[in-house]
């Protein structure tokens, strides 16, 4: 079932079933460090290991639980979550894959469309679902990275993935305060996929910026930058830099500089 209701912002979008891709995307997570050496630097994440990468993904899926199983209708005052960490890291791949198990059990309990508190646009249950989909996603991709490997996402995954972060966006300052700073005089950036029928152009306001829905492969861009739906998901979220020989970008440098110096969390 398709557990998402969002406007999609892109012309042919397949839909996704988040719950069953969380456990899809952990069990690649768990493969890939299951005999790896976990003391391994994460480069997408600077100062991080692998064991700190599973640790944060694994809480991240038992805490998003946590909020779904309470029904939030409010912002949570705390984050007790009882994490059943192992003591020894050599049990860390298991534990996140009964992490992926525990979010199972939550959204087996909960009906996606139950209204909840949510940070970003969407404040229903299923807010929950996609974000821990794309937490789960990306770090995935940073340890198979961290491991020499080349991941590999799945084009539908990548495209709603493009269109989560830049919907939520505008809401991410609590925890990412740069995003304060993407503001501008009626500026525009377009993300465009090659290899799948999606765009997405942003306007910069002088109040904030937002995602303009109404004419995104036709209207005229400030700056473009075009690539797979997979490398623009990295791209969008500072994994890739849009100079990289993947992607192709033209129009306003400057403009383009400065969003993904502030837009990246």
């Amino acid at each position: 079932m398709n557990t998402s209701d969002h406007t999609d912002h892109a012309s042919v979008v397949t839909p996704v079933d988040h719950r069953t891709a969380v456990a899809a995307e952990t069990a690649r997570f768990v493969a890939a460090v299951k005999d790896a050496d976990l003391a391994t630097a994460v480069p997408g994440c600077p100062g991080w290991t692998l064991a700190d990468l599973v640790k944060h993904t694994g809480s991240v899926q038992r805490w998003f639980s946590t909020l779904l199983l309470a029904r939030i209708q409010e912002p949570p005052r705390k984050r007790e979550v009882d994490l059943r960490l192992p003591e020894q890291e050599d049990g860390y791949a298991d534990w996140l894959a009964e992490s992926a198990t525990v979010a199972a059990d939550a959204f087996a309990a909960t009906d996606p469309n139950l209204p909840m508190w949510a940070w970003g646009v969407d404040q229903h249950a299923r807010f929950w679902a996609r974000r821990m989909l794309f937490e789960t996603l990306l770090h995935r991709t940073d340890a198979e990275f961290a491991l020499g490997l080349r991941p590999a996402i799945d084009r539908p995954l990548a495209v709603d993935g493009i269109d989560e972060f830049l919907v939520n966006l505008p809401y991410a300052t609590s925890f990412a305060p740069k995003v304060a700073n993407l503001r501008g005089p009626d500026r525009t950036i377009r993300f465009q996929t090659t290899d799948a029928d999606a765009a997405w152009l942003v306007r910069l306001r002088p109040d904030g910026f937002g995602l303009d829905t109404a004419h995104p492969t036709t209207d005229t861009a400030d700056a473009t930058v075009r690539g797979t739906a997979a490398d623009l998901l990295l791209l969008v979220y500072g994994r890739l830099p849009y100079q990289a020989d993947a992607l192709a970008h033209d129009g306003d440098e400057h403009l383009l500089a400065d969003w993904f110096a502030n837009s990246a969390f």
